[in-house]
């Protein structure tokens, strides 16, 4: 497993953009599929976006395809989530996870470490 910690979550207006930030632990952060998911109070964890080791493959949840990239930089053992022209129905915890294979990265029961989640408000 590889330890995960997110940053860069906030308050902001709608229309406004956030970068997230997750830091791996591990040396061999390019051994690992990264994907950003996303819980708003009362609902399920839902999958936002993953990238594949290399950075060439990318996968979006439709509810954000064209607002959202995510991006790597296996030289820092970091991931991103740049968010854009956000909603108030982006509001929820982010949460950062790893998983070896690219497959069925939409499913939550495909990663095996997960971060402890930032907070995203989005609210006028």
């Amino acid at each position: 497993q590889v330890q995960l910690v997110e940053s860069g979550g906030g308050l902001v207006q709608p229309g406004g953009s956030l970068r997230l930030s997750c830091a791996a632990s591990r040396r061999t952060f390019g051994s690992y599929v990264m994907g950003w998911f996303r819980q708003a109070p009362g609902k399920e964890r839902e999958f936002v976006a993953a990238i594949s080791r290399s950075g060439s493959s990318t996968d979006y949840a439709d509810s954000v395809k064209g607002r959202f990239t995510i991006s790597r930089d296996n030289t820092k053992n970091m991931v991103y989530l740049q968010m854009n022209s956000l909603k108030p129905e982006d509001t929820a915890v982010y949460y950062c996870a790893a998983t070896y294979t690219y497959y069925d990265v939409v499913s939550r029961a495909n990663y095996d470490s997960w971060g402890q989640g930032t907070q995203v408000t989005v609210s006028s």
